[in-house]
């Protein structure tokens, strides 16, 4: 078989197809693919299961598990690692306090400024919603090798990343203008 060049692939049906539309068909799938994993996720929120299903925005469990992963601190700072902005982490942080998830304390140097942190309730719904949603990706991935569950948890960590770093770099050039 005579090797193949850079502007050609092979089809499934067999035949050659420009490397450029082969590309391109693999994009626009990649694209379909995220918006059909956007719907589903908006769809059932992976809520997990059981009594706790459904129970949790994914703002809010954004934010708890920053709070918890970090620890606690400003709105600014919370802001800052989860790519948005301030007014968008007030309004999202307003009812986790309002419902005892979270607490706002004063900053130990600076005592006029706002730290934020997870409560021991906040705490321990996350813990509730954490065990939910593993046992729904469980549920999901159950006819998954773990290589195969590994190499989508590496890939999505990856695809995350990239879009992350994009956004970031995205904001900073509007910044500079």
């Amino acid at each position: 078989m005579p090797p193949q060049d850079m502007t050609t692939a092979d089809s499934p049906s067999g035949g050659a197809v420009p490397r450029a539309q082969e590309d391109e068909h693999l994009l626009d799938t990649l694209q379909h693919q995220v918006a059909v994993f956007a719907r589903r996720a908006e769809q059932t929120r992976l809520g997990g299961v059981g009594q706790v299903r459904n129970s949790m925005d994914r703002a809010a469990y954004l934010l708890l598990n920053r709070l918890d992963r970090e620890g606690p601190m400003g709105v600014k700072a919370l802001a800052a690692g989860m790519g948005i902005d301030s007014s968008t982490v007030t309004r999202q942080v307003a009812p986790l306090v309002d419902t005892g998830l979270v607490k706002r304390t004063s900053h130990p140097e600076d005592g006029r400024a706002v730290v934020l942190q997870l409560s021991p309730r906040g705490q321990s719904r996350l813990e509730e919603v954490r065990a939910s949603r593993r046992e729904l990706m469980s549920q999901v991935t159950d006819d998954w090798s773990e290589e195969e569950r590994d190499t989508f948890c590496t890939l999505l960590t990856r695809f995350n990343a990239s879009l992350a770093a994009r956004q970031a770099a995205y904001q900073a050039s509007v910044q500079a203008e």
